[in-house]
């Protein structure tokens, strides 16, 4: 069932925000000198309830499945390699393991249905659903009890205690998933949202563009009309992802608890518009940590007005890129934090 998708997101502590402005307005620096490091403390402090925050507890989980739509020959490379990268997260060999250590964050994997997932990784949280979805092309990618484990298995993985939420992905055909559901949602056109992934040529970027195409032409009648949480769940259901879905129901339940999430690139990105679609206020609860390099990551930050905090061209996904801004993050609250204010310091304030 679906229903806890519906339960009411929480409120932002206003008094707490109001607390740390009015802290901001006493350190020892000109008023809005620290720039956008001092919204980002405001905000923490919204969601934390206190006028100052702290971030020392920080989770990132990393959801896996494959997609039946790479028969289509969308990327560069094998599904086998999504169970290798499994395999590799589990050895601590990926990116994102490297930057969860260097920040402290607990990492979790959590394998949706890999098509060749690999033996003996105890570490590996087992929620296989399928083995891959159902090519889009052809049928709906996940029939609806899929969908449904999809999106809880993403709300189990919220913990409420936690200060922030990174969602990571790893699935060969996700970004083909993830344009379709733009494309369906924005009323852009493949050539708009599509992207180069893990590194087509030109004549798979366009065979890439004619698959979204045949998808949305598949299903289109499966959402028209609808709007909201019906369409959102239909086109999940469609043309979607198991781990596309496990990232909406994170990013929903995160919400729901008052945990903010930290949105990483194109395909989570997709997955917070999904979760703005089943329950708008989830937009309260997002921050972007970066601009990737995929065309539809751009059109879609473009949409929302959403203003990431990097900008470094990189296109891994896994969570890479919104780790990476934990640093500006925990630099943002320990300023907040550390710095005298104006009576502290014995400095005159222009105000005072």
């Amino acid at each position: 069932m679906t229903d806890w998708l519906h339960e009411p997101i929480a409120p932002i502590d206003e008094a707490a925000r109001a607390g740390a402005r009015a802290r901001q307005a006493m350190l020892t620096k000109p008023p809005g000198s620290l720039g956008r490091l001092e919204g980002l403390a405001e905000a923490f402090a919204g969601w934390q309830g206190q006028s100052v925050p702290v971030l020392a507890d920080i989770d990132i989980v990393v959801f896996a499945a494959d997609h039946g739509v790479a028969a289509r020959g969308v990327s560069a490379f094998d599904q086998a390699v999504t169970g290798q990268m499994i395999a590799n997260f589990a050895a601590g060999g990926a990116a994102i393991c490297v930057l969860a250590r260097r920040h402290d964050a607990r990492l979790s994997i959590v394998d949706l249905g890999a098509v060749a997932p690999p033996a003996d990784c105890a570490s590996v949280i087992d929620a296989r659903i399928a083995a891959g979805t159902a090519d889009f092309t052809q049928s709906c990618a996940m029939q609806a009890g899929e969908l449904e484990q999809a999106l809880q298995a993403g709300r189990e993985r919220v913990s409420p205690s936690a200060h922030l939420f990174i969602g990571g992905e790893m699935g060969i055909g996700n970004t083909t998933s993830a344009a379709a559901i733009l494309a369906g949602l924005s009323g852009a056109t493949p050539a708009q949202v599509v992207g180069r992934g893990t590194g087509i040529d030109a004549a798979g970027l366009a065979r890439k563009q004619a698959v979204v195409e045949a998808g949305l032409a598949r299903h289109r009648a499966s959402w028209q009309g609808a709007t909201g949480s019906a369409r959102a769940l239909s086109m999940l259901r469609c043309v979607g992802g198991f781990e596309i879905a496990a990232l909406t129901g994170a990013f929903v339940a995160a919400a729901q608890a008052g945990v903010p999430v930290l949105v990483d690139g194109f395909i989570a990105s997709v997955a917070a518009l999904c979760a703005r679609e089943i329950a708008p206020d989830c937009a309260n609860w997002q921050l972007f940590g970066h601009r990737c390099a995929e065309a539809g990551h751009c059109y879609l930050l473009d949409m929302l007005e959403a203003r990431p905090l990097l900008d470094l061209d990189m296109r891994l996904g896994e969570g890479s890129g919104a780790a990476l801004a934990l640093g500006v993050i925990g630099d943002a609250l320990a300023l907040h934090a550390g710095m005298a204010t104006f009576d502290e310091a014995g400095v005159t304030n222009r105000d005072g």
